[in-house]
């Protein structure tokens, strides 16, 4: 079978050819293209070369169509309408979606985030479902197989092909139980020191902030506890007298819970930010680019800054 270079051919005479083909008339054809008849005859005799045929041939009410033309018009129509169907952007309509929005994000990052973006959900594309996966030691690799998503959470460096972008910053609260010896007056450094800790550890790699700024101090505190997720963290915390630093947003959503106080951490240890993360090969997607803007317009709505000191005892606003 004799293969044709196609780098050889102007692909553009077969939007041409389709026209001739349909209309039977070189000026008719010429109209339908926004064309000069010149130029679609010029274009007709450049075809009959390329197809070694006439293509078009004279007859008693015009052109009538060769044997050869004939068999072009049914496969030319429709790799025109499938080139076009390729072209066409089709815009996500969030109304009529289904499916599932999937998400990696540690636990009490999704306590803080998912109820609200549930909202937003239910409010523009009711049918679709929120699935949150937790995160595990291979954070990126769940992108890159397309296995979730989206990314949320403070994210480091990324690897190639991921992008990503901020979706608030985030200070530090030290969390204790409501009652905790250390909940009454200023937490000072030595006070921090001597008290155990607890550590959320999702990926169990790398060091915690509190022990990168304590290292920087030539200081180091005790963690009694390691854990993979927050809600562990919580409920021990909320069981003893071990304390966890945390971002005050996630601090807040436990301090929810009704049995927490949290207080400003005796360490300076910056901020952090919330990140959205997701692969390159959905940065134009109608969908994702949908979802992208719903997780951000859902995030607005997390509690940033906690207050100097925060129980959950205090009479509601307005009774």
């Amino acid at each position: 079978m004799h293969e044709v270079d196609l780098r050889q051919v102007d692909l553009n005479l077969l939007v041409t050819l389709h026209a001739l083909l349909e209309e039977r008339s070189v000026t008719r054809a010429a109209g339908r293209l926004g064309m000069s008849q010149p130029a679609v005859s010029r274009a007709l005799a450049r075809l009959r070369t390329l197809f070694a045929d006439a293509l078009l041939v004279d007859g008693r009410n015009g052109y009538i169509l060769t044997v050869r033309a004939e068999e072009i018009r049914p496969t030319l129509r429709s790799m025109l309408a499938g080139i076009s169907d390729m072209l066409e952007t089709r815009p996500f309509e969030p109304a009529a979606a289904t499916g599932l929005v999937r998400l990696l994000m540690a636990d009490l990052e999704a306590a803080a985030l998912a109820p609200r973006l549930l909202s937003h959900l239910a409010a523009e594309a009711p049918a679709l479902d929120l699935d949150i996966q937790p995160p595990g030691t291979s954070l990126f690799e769940a992108l890159q197989s397309d296995a979730v998503d989206a990314i949320v959470g403070v994210i480091g460096e990324a690897p190639a092909g991921i992008r990503r972008r901020g979706l608030y910053e985030d200070g530090f609260v030290t969390l204790m139980r409501a009652g905790h010896p250390a909940a009454e007056g200023k937490l000072t450094l030595g006070r921090y020191l001597e008290l155990g800790h607890i550590v959320v550890s999702i990926t169990g790699v790398g060091p915690a902030p509190v022990d990168v700024a304590l290292a920087g101090m030539g200081r180091r505190r005790r963690v009694n506890v390691c854990v993979p997720n927050f809600l562990a963290a919580v409920e021990i915390a909320g069981r003893s007298d071990l304390i966890m630093t945390l971002p005050s947003s996630l601090a807040l959503t436990a301090a929810g819970m009704g049995r927490f106080v949290t207080v400003p951490p005796p360490v300076d240890l910056g901020r952090v930010t919330m990140s959205l993360a997701w692969h390159a090969r959905h940065q134009d997607e109608p969908r994702h680019v949908w979802l992208r803007r719903t997780v951000v317009a859902a995030a607005k709505g997390v509690t940033v800054t906690a207050p100097d000191r925060t129980t959950d005892d205090a009479e509601p606003p307005n009774g």
